[in-house]
């Protein structure tokens, strides 16, 4: 068996992907991503099984470098200012075609849901990483039932269910968290770690 070129198999999803961005969602198709790539049909099926798989591939790219855009896209201070941008960062990720990619899985959305957990899950990463480097954050709080790591998993949880609904009550879930994590002492409740919304 011949080895696959992992380089022609980025052409393909770049195919695939100027397609959608192009004609739309539908539009793409195994015929219609070779004729853009100039390759033959049957190549395009050697790297994938079906237009799911395809759908399945571009749409896990698409997150992978979304969450890879967000790193420098946040530049907030404070971890609560850092999560109402990442939040914000996301849902216009969303509207602007992760939604569509999603829905678009059809037979796959299965499995499509499986790969998103793992990007949420490197997206808590982030977030515990992000707790971490802020100062303001309180350590006091952490025991051996009430972990950082929990509590990072528990704000992409709410997160990813908030991103999911209209209208969404970021404000109160950011200060939900503000009132958990934050040094208090200000008249405000918000103590070191500002008032970012």
């Amino acid at each position: 068996m011949r080895k696959k070129d992992d380089s022609l198999r980025g052409t393909l999803i770049d195919s695939a992907r100027a397609i959608a961005d192009t004609e739309g969602i539908e539009a793409v198709n195994m015929r219609s991503i070779a004729q853009r790539a100039g390759v033959a049909t049957g190549t395009v099926y050697n790297y994938f099984s079906s237009k799911e798989d395809i759908l399945l591939a571009l749409t896990e790219e698409y997150w992978k470098k979304t969450l890879y855009e967000m790193r420098t896209a946040v530049t907030a201070d404070s971890f609560c200012g850092q999560l109402e941008e990442i939040f914000f960062f996301l849902k216009e990720r969303i509207d602007s075609s992760g939604s569509s990619l999603m829905n678009s899985l059809g037979e796959v959305k299965k499995a499509g849901q499986e790969r998103m957990e793992s990007m949420q899950a490197v997206l808590a990463e982030t977030l515990l990483r992000r707790m971490e480097q802020d100062p303001s954050v309180r350590n006091d709080i952490w025991n051996g039932t009430f972990t950082m790591e929990q509590y990072s998993r528990f704000i992409v949880a709410n997160m990813v269910m908030l991103l999911r609904t209209e209208p969404y009550e970021f404000h109160f879930f950011i200060e939900m968290v503000r009132r958990t994590l934050c040094r208090t002492g200000d008249e405000d409740g918000t103590g070191d770690c500002g008032n970012n919304i």
